[in-house]
C-alpha cells in the first residue's frame, strides 16, 4: 500500500457506511490526482443476470452530466444522416462505418443508429457486444430520433448494466463537480437502477455500494439508504 493511498484512509472512516449526502463530500475529498478524476459507483445487487429475467439494464441522463466528453458514432443514412450530423454526431455512416469497425478503428465512445441500419449493425455485433458498443433500444441508442438520442448522449446519459456477477459499475460525475451535484447525479442513477428491480429478485436488492475516484479507495454507502430512493 503506498504512502498516498495511507493517507487518503486516514481522511475518512473505510468501516462506516455513508449516506449518499456525506458520501458525495467524502469523495471530494479524496482527490489525490493531477487530473479531474471521475466519480465512480460501484454497486452489487442481489440479481443473477444468467435468468433473462433478472438482467437489469438501462440508461438515465443525469441531471449535472458526467463531466466528460462523449464521441458518438451514428449508423443512419438519407434524412436520418442529416439529422444526425445537425445534432453534433462526431461520425455518421453505414458501410463505410462497418469497414472501419471491421479495421479495428473505434475513435468514438458510443454507437447511435437508426433502425433500418440495425441489419448493417449486425454484420459487427460480436465487436462491439464485448465493447459495450452494441446499440440496444433499451439504452435509447437504437432508435428512429437520432437526433435526440445524439443529444442524451453527449448531455450525460449513463448506461447501466449488470456484469455476470451481478456488479454496476457507472461514472457519475467528476471530483471537479460540487458535492450538491455529485449527490444529485447519484440519487437520479439510483432511481434508474430501483426502477428495473426484477419481480423474481428476492431479499435485498442492493447488497453493496460504494463511491471511489480513479486513484481513490473506496467510501462506502449505506445500502439502507440505497434501496428505499425511488
Amino acid at each position: 500500500m503506498s504512502k498516498r493511498y495511507k493517507q487518503l484512509l486516514e481522511k475518512f472512516d473505510n468501516t462506516k457506511a455513508y449516506g449518499v449526502t456525506d458520501a458525495a463530500s467524502t469523495v471530494k475529498d479524496l482527490k489525490s490526482a493531477k487530473f479531474d478524476e471521475t466519480v465512480e459507483l460501484a454497486l452489487n445487487l442481489n440479481v443473477d443476470p444468467r435468468h433473462a429475467d433478472q438482467m437489469v439494464r438501462g440508461a438515465i441522463v443525469l441531471p449535472h452530466g458526467t463531466g466528460k466528453t462523449v464521441r458518438v458514432a451514428v449508423f443512419a443514412k438519407g434524412v436520418k444522416a442529416d439529422e444526425a450530423k445537425a445534432a453534433g454526431a462526431d461520425i455518421v455512416g453505414t458501410d463505410d462505418l462497418v469497414a472501419q469497425i471491421k479495421e479495428g478503428i473505434f475513435n468514438f465512445d458510443v454507437v447511435v443508429a437508426a433502425p433500418d441500419c440495425m441489419g448493417l449493425v449486425g454484420q459487427i455485433g460480436r465487436i462491439l457486444g464485448p465493447k459495450g458498443l452494441m446499440p440496444n433500444p433499451k439504452t435509447g441508442t437504437v432508435t428512429p430520433d437520432v437526433a435526440t438520442a445524439i443529444k442524451n448522449v453527449k448531455g450525460g446519459q449513463v448506461n447501466f448494466r449488470v456484469d455476470k456477477k451481478g456488479n454496476i459499475h457507472a461514472g457519475i460525475g467528476k471530483v471537479s463537480f460540487e458535492a450538491s451535484q455529485i449527490a444529485e447525479n447519484l440519487v437520479s442513477l439510483l432511481q434508474a437502477i430501483n426502477k428495473q428491480k426484477p419481480a423474481s429478485a428476492k431479499g435485498r436488492y442492493i447488497k453493496t455500494g460504494a463511491l471511489s475516484l480513479n486513484m481513490s479507495p473506496a467510501v462506502k454507502l449505506d445500502v439502507n439508504e440505497l434501496t428505499d430512493i425511488k
